[in-house]
């Protein structure tokens, strides 16, 4: 199972496609406190949208608290500052749980945390220039990978809310 794990999210938006994503991949996600806003804002729920109610979530009142509970995940660390690239990492097996930790998106990781496991830390290449991406943007292209390597196990590859003869038999309506 992939476990998300973002550290102190800042913007309700981003945890809210966060969550979205979260419920479309069947993964669990992670949210470490404190938080500048409410998990439980209109806000939030809004951008999440019906999805919510199906979400695995645990919330935690700060790293420690999540560290002591995990002392023996496979986390991977997101950050601009590792040197490997996220795709190098062998998330093939699928029977196993893998933990990608995101940071906030003002500060990212603490810095001691990415030190003390720097060879478990991943970037998502991008221009030189390029400061940072999106933290939504950034747990899907990650998880996606993670995914694709599964071979999307578990996960529909054609359509299934309106059939995988949708277009073809809309177009012979037309």
């Amino acid at each position: 199972m992939i476990h998300i794990v973002l550290y102190q999210p800042e913007k309700p938006q981003n945890t809210g496609n966060i969550m979205r994503t979260c419920v479309a991949i069947n993964a669990h996600l992670h949210i470490i406190g404190p938080l500048t806003f409410s998990i439980d804002s209109k806000d939030l729920k809004r951008v999440g949208m019906d999805y919510i109610d199906d979400l695995k979530l645990t919330y935690y009142n700060n790293l420690e608290e999540f560290v002591n509970t995990h002392k023996y995940a496979d986390i991977s660390y997101i950050s601009r500052y590792g040197d490997n690239v996220y795709s190098s990492y062998d998330y093939s097996d699928s029977s196993k749980d893998y933990y990608l930790m995101f940071g906030r998106e003002s500060t990212g990781i603490p810095h001691d945390l990415l030190r003390e496991h720097f060879d478990r830390v991943y970037r998502i290449p991008m221009v030189p220039d390029a400061r940072s991406l999106n933290l939504s943007n950034c747990v899907a292209l990650v998880a996606y990978e993670v995914l694709r390597q599964q071979k999307f196990a578990n996960l529909a590859t054609s359509e299934c809310i309106k059939g995988p003869d949708f277009l073809k038999n809309e177009k012979l309506k037309g």
